[in-house]
């Protein structure tokens, strides 16, 4: 178990608290920050090294909406109060990622391009980082809308952009709209539009999958596909889709989990649990299990046979689950409201600023 190095508390402005690295208990060395004089379309900012509270109760954040590790292992944490990278010894605070006013903003998506850098959706744009450069990019660079919801980049380096108002997508150049059928609102929920998208995933064979407020669409060979349409989905609401090991797919949707496999399709929660607002995060355990989330509150596994509830209690509470996410060392991370836990020995571990890591 790697442990963080002893952390200091420094103020600065709410609701972030930073301070530089800390070399020994003795001495505290400054870490300066440098600021490319050539900016790339809007914003290029160094990258803030500030770290956390040191007490050991303090979460990374009340309302975790993502977690993702990169292929250096970094662990990413984006929250509502911005993004958060664990290198293995300390825990810290990106400061740069900003909106074109300066104010802070929610992350809500995060991937990884094939050149190494690190993306984010968040409310206010999308953010990339390089090394210790920060890149904001906003409606004004040619971002279809600022309200994003995903992000994710494919084979060829190209990141897809899905948002409150359709989908943008950028080659490292410049950004271009990708046409999806409009939808309907759902009025269940706080935020939605009849252009949302809530997820993009490229799966193994390199086709694009689009979740949206008008269903299920595949895009490979410059073809798009209404997937909700054509297999038969009882509902054009659809949150995700999530590729498992054996190459099978499994769609998040208003009326239940679907399992997607060749040509035939199934909805394994059908009659079984209640609707309401659906299933949210999917992920798949090392032993093949698949977890999800039902109704925002209820977590399932099922192992191809049977649906399991986990039965949550008063000494083994985990968040209200916005993500589940399987790490490189197979580990089940869950965030949401109320922070970030993992599931160790079926018990929720919580990670605060100092870990368990």
């Amino acid at each position: 178990m790697i442990k963080i190095k002893l952390i200091i508390i420094c103020i600065l402005s709410f609701p972030i608290y930073s301070c530089s690295e800390q070399k020994s208990k003795n001495e505290l060395q400054n870490v300066t920050s440098e600021t490319d004089s050539e900016p790339i379309r809007s914003n290029k900012k160094s990258f803030d090294k500030s770290l956390l509270s040191p007490d050991f109760n303090d979460q990374i954040n009340q309302v975790v909406r993502t977690v993702f590790q990169d292929s250096k292992r970094n662990i990413w944490f984006g929250t509502e109060s911005g993004a958060f990278k664990f290198n293995g010894e300390l825990l810290i605070y990106i400061s740069d990622i900003i909106s074109k006013s300066g104010k802070g903003v929610t992350i809500k998506d995060i991937t990884e391009s094939r050149d190494g850098k690190i993306w984010f959706g968040h409310t206010a744009g999308i953010s990339s980082i390089l090394g210790e450069s920060v890149t904001n990019y906003y409606e004004s660079d040619g971002l279809i809308s600022n309200d994003v919801w995903c992000i994710t980049s494919d084979t060829i380096g190209n990141i897809w952009i899905g948002t409150k108002n359709g989908v943008s997508v950028f080659d490292g150049q410049e950004f271009s709209n990708f046409e999806l059928p409009e939808g309907i609102i759902d009025s269940t929920v706080g935020v939605s539009s009849t252009k949302m998208v809530h997820s993009i995933k490229e799966d193994s064979k390199g086709t694009l999958w689009f979740s949206s407020n008008a269903g299920l669409f595949s895009y490979s060979n410059d073809m798009l596909i209404n997937v909700t349409e054509k297999a038969g989905i009882q509902t054009n609401f659809v949150n995700e889709i999530f590729e498992d090991k054996k190459g099978e797919l499994w769609v998040s949707t208003k009326k239940g989990l679907y399992n997607l496999s060749g040509d035939k399709i199934k909805n394994i929660t059908e009659g079984k649990i209640k609707d309401g607002k659906g299933i949210g995060s999917i992920a798949e355990d090392k032993d093949g299990n698949i977890w999800f989330v039902s109704n925002q509150h209820f977590l399932y596994t099922y192992d191809r046979e049977k649906l399991i509830e986990y039965q949550k209690s008063e000494v083994n509470k985990g968040p209200v689950i916005f993500q589940i996410y399987k790490d490189q060392d197979d580990r089940l991370w869950f965030v949401g409201y109320g922070g970030t836990y993992r599931l160790e020995d079926g018990k929720f571990i919580n990670i605060t600023k100092n870990g368990p890591w």
